[in-house]
């Protein structure tokens, strides 16, 4: 098993935490403190908590604008242009799947569910799904599908105790768009397209077979690191094409008569929740978020922590503007829940309070503290049933029982 899927393989993470425990050398070595002593320099100088903001709408204004430069991602616009490629229906809701347009040259697949007898627009979640080192499926890790391959039931137990959540969004009334991320599922890498080189692990393997699905994030999961190269050298950031995405599948989701597009929230665990951190900072049409396993300080991973993390995360540049917990809150005072786990050895139990402090100082300055929550389940990188109810009670209270309108 390659590094990169080693710590993106949420089996494998107690073992590595129980071998780090006792390590005491950074994982760059001597070359750490002079990258500690200039990230500490940055002053995050478009934070809320870095001057006195009278002009709330000029500040996010701000921060929006300047996220979006160093994401460095304006692709030709495309509208939705949505075709229906099948449904199946379920107790409760039914499940569409769809395929549109995120650019002029580039489309994506969606799970949409639609509860049963909607009398009218109803609120609407988008549920981001997670990394995982598990590229070949990405709405699906998070909606139940018919007869799933092992290998897929194997993540859903682990990574979400057993239950994927988008179903549960849907059986409480809310319409659910579940997108492919750039990089999974329908935009994942086609094995087929690579030099021969570099596809040996599937190689001789029967496609969409337990075996062939296992061995594809065998090349897809070193693949991350030429990829990221190519991205930077086109002049763009993963980041950005993530976030554009998912912003463009809020522009399908807003076509739908069944939306009320003034209540829409988003959702995910890990790279999922990345994802949704940005897209509630990012996009003012997000009223709820709800950001599972990805709240950190950046500067706190720096010691030894990037190992364990994805190429996909990098915006070189944002730490002198925004850090992690500034740019969530470019979205507040609307209600955000974060959630944490005490066993999850991506990041440390510092960075992750230091964050958590700093949402909530912008919260309660903002005289807003009801409307930000943080919990922590003893339980390693997952989001399993316990923390989704309390997300989906967020999102209803919320979305629901009382609306955020403005």
């Amino acid at each position: 098993m390659t590094r990169l899927l080693l710590f993106l393989t949420l089996a494998a993470s107690v073992a590595i935490a129980t071998d780090e425990t006792t390590q005491t050398k950074s994982h760059v070595g001597n070359l750490y403190p002079f990258l500690q002593e200039y990230a500490d320099q940055q002053t995050h100088k478009l934070s809320y908590l870095s001057g006195d903001w009278k002009d709330l709408d000029a500040w996010r204004k701000a921060g929006r604008e300047k996220m979006w430069e160093l994401l460095a991602y304006e692709p030709q616009e495309a509208s939705p242009e949505a075709e229906l490629i099948g449904e199946v229906k379920k107790e409760g809701y039914t499940r569409y799947h769809v395929r549109y347009a995120v650019t002029a040259n580039r489309k994506t697949e969606a799970f949409l569910l639609i509860p049963d007898n909607l009398k009218g627009p109803v609120p609407a979640v988008i549920a981001l799904h997670d990394h995982g080192g598990f590229y070949y499926y990405g709405k699906e890790k998070i909606t139940k599908t018919e007869n799933p391959l092992p290998c897929l039931q194997k993540h859903i137990d682990e990574a979400y105790g057993g239950r994927p959540f988008a179903d549960e969004l849907a059986l409480r009334g809310f319409v659910v768009l579940i997108p492919d991320a750039f990089y999974f599922g329908s935009q994942r890498l086609d094995l087929d397209s690579l030099p021969d080189r570099f596809t040996k692990p599937v190689q001789g393997l029967t496609p969409d077979t337990n075996e062939y699905v296992t061995a594809h994030r065998e090349v897809a999961g070193p693949h991350e690191e030429i990829t990221a190269k190519t991205i930077f050298t086109a002049g763009t950031t993963w980041p950005g094409i993530l976030f554009q995405g998912d912003r463009a599948s809020v522009d399908y989701l807003v076509t739908r008569p069944e939306v009320d597009a003034d209540r829409i929230g988003c959702i995910g665990l890990s790279i999922g929740g990345f994802r949704s951190a940005h897209l509630f900072a990012l996009d003012p049409r997000i009223k709820v978020g709800v950001v599972a396993g990805w709240m950190t300080t950046y500067d706190s991973l720096l010691y030894d922590h990037l190992w364990y993390h994805t190429w996909m995360i990098y915006v070189p540049g944002q730490l002198a503007w925004l850090d992690l917990p500034d740019v969530v809150t470019l979205n507040a005072p609307r209600p955000l829940m974060v959630i944490n786990c005490l066993q999850d050895i991506l990041f440390t139990h510092k960075g992750m309070e230091d964050a958590e402090n700093k949402i909530r100082a912008v919260y309660t300055a903002m005289d807003a503290s009801d409307r930000f929550s943080c919990k922590y389940y003893d339980e390693p990188h997952s989001f399993k049933v316990p923390a989704q109810d309390d997300a989906i009670a967020w999102l209803e209270k919320w979305l629901i029982k009382t609306p955020i309108m403005d």
